[in-house]
C-alpha cells in the first residue's frame, strides 16, 4: 500500500478488507465526505466511491483536510495485519499452517453485505471478526446470496411485504477468486441429478478470509443459477442443494485453494455435508477404508448447534438426499441404509427423515450448545443418539455467545472506556477483573453519555417513521405526529428480533389497557421501539407485527410505541445502543443464546429478560430484571400467563420506579448503579473474544490433536 497514490486509491484500498466496519475513524472519513451519500447507499464505501466523481473527492478531501486521517488509517491497517504478536500467535501456533474452516450458512458482517437473516449469522460475522483480532488461523465459507434476506416493508393494512432485491456484485467489497491462468475459480459437484458448479468470492474481514460460494455462473441450469439468489428460500429441494454447495462445495473449495484445515467447525446443521466430503477426500487420498477416516475426520469436527426447537433442524426425505448424495455414498463404499442411517436417530426407521443436525452429530466429536441452559436442553434432546449413556453423559457441551465488541459499541462509550480502562482495554476486554474500574465512573457522565444516545435513537427512528409514513401516502398530520415520536425523559423499552413465535413479541402488549394506561402516565410514562421480521410463510409472525403496527397508528399509542421497518444491522446498532431496556421473553427454554441483549449492556443499557439464554447465566440480582424465576409449564397457555404477569409486575415494581427514582441532581442513582453493575459483572465475560478463546482452547487445540478436550457441561 506504499507510494504516492490518489485519495480515491487509497480510500479503494482500505474498502477491500472489512476491518473498516469497526473502525469509527474510518468510517467518518465517508461521512465528512458526503454524509447525505453514505447513508443513500447504507454505509456501503465501494458503492459510495463508485457514485462520486474522482476530482469531487479529492476537492473534497482538499477542503476537509482528510489526506492525513487517510494516511493514518492506511498505516494503522498495515500494522494491524502485520502483527504477529497476537493473542492466537502465543496460544495457538499449531493452526498456523492447519487452520480452522469455519462453515455458516450466513455471515452478518455489516448491512451492506446483506447474507445474513438474523442471529445466526451476526454470531457467524462476530466469530469472524474476533478471530481476526486475536490472530487466530480461521477461514470462513459461506454462500454469496445475490439476492440476500428480503427487504421489509408494511401496507396501507400493515401486512409484512417482501421485497427481494438483486444486489449489485460489484459494488460489494468482495474479489472475484481466479486460477493462475486468470481464469474464474470453479467448483464442481456431480449428482445423479445433474451437476452443480460454482464461482467463488473472497472477502478479507480483518486477519481473516471468508469465501463465498456463488452458483450464478452460466455452466449451471436456470434453477442452479438461482440457487444462491435467496437467503433460507424455496423448498427443501432448493434448501439440500444449497447445503450440498456449502458442506460440499466448501471443502472442495479448501482443497481447491490448497488449504488443508486442521480443523472443521460447522456453525450449525446447514453444512454438515461438509463432513461426508472430507471423509471421502481422505479415503481418496490415503487409501484408508471408511472407518479410519470417519474416525479421523470426527476428530477434527467441531459442530455447533444453536436450536432448541426440535422442529428447527433440517429434514429431508431419503430420495433427496440419495438423488443428491449418492455419488458421494458410493465413493465412501456405505450402503443405501447404512447412509441414510447416519442422519436418523433410529437408523432402523426408514419412514424417518434424514436430519443434518443428526448427522452432524454423530461424525463429529465436539459439540457444544451456545449458553450453559441450552448446552442442558441439547443433552435431552439428542440423548436418544446415545442410548447407553445417562443424560449428563451425553457429549455436548456448551460455550455460551458473545459479540464483537468493537462492532457494537457506541463511540461515546468507547470514549469512556477509553478514559477509565485505558486506551489499550480492547485487548485486555475478556479479563474480568479490569471492569472493575468503571465503579469510578462519575455517574453524571455516564447518564450523560446514555442521553446522547438515546436521542441519536430518537433522530433516527423518528427520520424512518416518517420515510414510511410518506412512502404509504400517509396525511401530513400523521407526519407531523410522527415527526415528534418519542420523548427522551420517558424511559424506552426496546424488542427486536426475527418475529417467531417463540419469542412472543406480543407478551407485554398481552392487557392492552394495562399499557394503554402505562404509555399515558403523566408521571411515570414508559414507551416502546419495536422492530424485526416475520420468515415469509410465517402467518403467524406477520400477524403479530400487524397487531404491533397497528396499535402504533392508534393515537393513544402513536408517540409512544412505534414499529421500525426492515430491522438489520443499521437498524439494530441505533436501537441496542440507545434504548434504556431490552426486553427479551422468549418462551424458556427456547431461547438458545440471544446475544442481542449483550450488545445492549455494553452500551449502558439494562437488559429486562426471561432467565433464557445467556441470562440464565448472566443475572445476578444486581446488573439487570429478570422476568419469573426460571420456571416453565408444560402448557404453553399457563406459561404464557404466568410469564406476562410476572413480566407486568416487574416491570410497574422495579424497572419503572428505579428509572424515574431521582435525587436532587435530577440523576437516577439506583439506575446508574445497576448499569454499572451490567458492565463489571457481564462485559468481560459476554464479549466474542472470549468465546472465541474458548473454542481455541476447549475444542479447536484439542480438534487438531494439541490438547485433550475440557468441554464444560454446567
Amino acid at each position: 500500500m506504499a507510494g504516492q497514490v490518489s485519495v480515491v486509491d487509497k480510500l479503494r484500498e482500505l474498502t477491500r478488507n472489512l476491518w473498516w466496519v469497526w473502525q469509527p475513524n474510518d468510517l467518518t472519513l465517508f461521512h465528512i465526505l458526503d454524509a447525505e451519500l453514505w447513508h443513500e447507499t447504507n454505509h456501503n464505501p465501494v458503492e459510495f466511491l463508485n457514485k462520486v466523481p474522482p476530482e469531487k473527492l479529492e476537492a473534497a478531501a482538499e477542503e476537509t483536510a482528510l489526506h492525513s486521517r487517510i494516511e493514518y488509517a492506511f498505516r494503522r491497517l498495515s500494522e494491524y495485519l502485520a502483527n504477529t504478536e497476537s493473542w492466537g500467535a502465543l496460544h495457538a501456533p499449531a493452526l498456523r499452517t492447519r487452520p480452522v474452516a469455519y462453515f455458516s450458512a450466513e455471515f452478518g458482517l455489516h448491512e451492506s453485505l446483506p447474507i445474513y437473516s438474523g442471529g445466526l449469522g451476526i454470531l457467524a460475522g462476530d466469530h469472524l471478526k474476533s478471530a481476526s483480532d486475536l490472530g487466530v488461523p480461521l477461514v470462513g465459507i459461506g454462500l454469496l446470496y445475490a439476492q440476500g434476506y428480503f427487504k421489509q416493508t408494511l401496507d396501507e393494512n400493515a401486512w409484512q411485504q417482501e421485497e427481494y432485491l438483486n444486489t449489485k456484485i460489484e459494488m460489494l467489497p468482495i474479489e472475484l477468486v481466479k486460477n493462475t491462468d486468470n481464469s474464474e475459480l470453479r467448483i464442481q459437484i456431480d449428482t445423479h441429478v445433474g451437476v452443480l458448479q460454482a464461482r467463488v468470492w473472497r472477502v478479507e474481514v480483518g486477519r481473516t478470509t471468508l469465501y463465498l460460494l456463488d452458483s450464478n455462473v452460466p455452466e449451471n441450469n436456470e434453477s442452479d443459477r438461482a440457487l444462491t439468489s435467496r437467503l433460507y428460500g424455496g423448498d427443501a429441494r432448493v434448501r439440500i442443494r444449497q447445503e450440498l454447495l456449502l458442506g460440499v462445495g466448501g471443502v472442495r473449495l479448501l482443497k481447491a485453494l490448497d488449504i488443508d484445515p486442521s480443523v472443521l467447525h460447522l456453525n450449525e446443521g446447514h453444512s454438515a455435508f461438509a463432513v461426508i466430503e472430507m471423509i471421502r477426500s481422505r479415503m481418496e487420498r490415503d487409501g484408508v477404508p471408511y472407518g479410519e477416516a470417519a474416525r479421523d475426520v470426527a476428530a477434527m469436527t467441531v459442530f455447533t448447534t444453536h436450536t432448541p426447537v426440535a422442529a428447527g433442524h433440517d429434514r429431508f426425505p431419503a430420495q433427496l438426499v440419495e438423488e443428491h448424495l449418492g455419488k458421494i455414498r458410493e465413493a465412501v463404499h456405505l450402503s443405501y441404509d447404512d447412509f441414510m442411517g447416519l442422519g436418523r436417530v433410529y437408523p432402523g426407521d426408514l419412514n424417518e427423515l434424514f436430519c443434518m443436525t443428526v448427522l452432524a452429530l454423530k461424525l463429529s466429536r465436539h459439540a457444544n450448545g451456545v449458553s450453559a441452559l441450552h448446552g442442558r436442553v441439547s443433552r435431552q434432546m439428542w440423548s436418544p443418539l446415545f442410548p447407553n449413556r445417562t443424560e449428563e453423559q451425553v457429549p455436548i457441551g456448551h460455550i455460551t455467545n458473545g459479540v464483537h465488541v468493537m462492532s457494537w459499541l457506541s463511540s461515546p462509550m468507547r470514549q469512556i472506556f477509553n478514559r477509565h480502562l485505558g486506551p489499550d482495554w480492547p485487548e485486555r476486554m475478556s479479563d474480568t477483573t479490569m471492569w472493575r474500574k468503571i465503579a469510578s465512573v462519575d455517574d453524571a457522565e455516564l447518564w450523560e453519555t446514555q442521553q446522547i444516545l438515546k436521542a441519536g435513537l430518537i433522530k433516527f427512528v423518528r427520520g424512518r417513521l416518517v420515510q414510511q409514513a410518506k412512502r404509504r401516502n400517509e396525511s401530513a398530520a400523521v407526519i407531523e405526529r410522527l415527526n415528534h415520536a418519542l420523548d427522551l425523559n420517558v424511559l424506552t423499552i426496546g424488542f427486536a428480533r426475527r418475529f417467531a413465535t417463540y419469542k412472543r413479541a406480543g407478551l407485554v402488549l398481552r392487557d392492552v389497557e394495562r399499557i394503554k394506561e402505562m404509555l399515558a402516565s403523566t408521571d411515570r410514562p414508559i414507551q416502546f421501539v419495536f422492530a424485526g421480521k416475520a420468515h415469509p410463510e410465517d402467518h403467524f409472525g406477520k400477524e403479530l407485527i400487524q397487531n404491533i403496527a397497528k396499535l402504533s397508528k392508534d393515537p393513544a399509542f402513536s408517540q409512544r410505541l412505534v414499529f421500525v421497518e426492515n430491522y438489520d444491522m443499521n437498524v439494530a446498532r441505533y436501537l441496542v445502543q440507545g434504548v434504556d431496556v431490552w426486553l427479551n421473553n422468549p418462551r424458556r427454554p427456547q431461547e438458545a443464546s440471544g446475544t442481542s441483549g449483550e450488545k445492549v449492556l455494553l452500551n449502558g443499557g439494562l437488559n429486562f429478560s426471561i432467565l433464557d439464554g445467556w441470562w440464565a447465566e448472566a443475572y445476578d440480582g444486581t446488573n439487570g430484571f429478570a422476568i419469573g424465576r426460571g420456571e416453565s409449564h408444560a402448557m404453553t397457555s399457563v406459561q404464557d400467563d404466568r410469564d406476562h404477569a410476572a413480566l407486568i409486575k416487574t416491570l410497574t415494581s422495579e424497572v419503572v420506579p428505579l428509572f424515574y427514582d431521582r435525587d436532587a441532581t435530577g440523576l437516577p442513582r439506583g439506575w446508574i448503579a445497576r448499569q454499572k453493575s451490567a458492565l463489571i459483572s457481564l462485559a468481560g465475560r459476554f464479549n466474542a473474544d472470549r468465546m472465541v478463546m474458548d473454542y481455541v482452547r476447549n475444542c479447536y487445540l484439542p480438534a487438531a490433536g494439541f490438547q485433550s478436550c475440557a468441554m464444560p457441561k454446567s
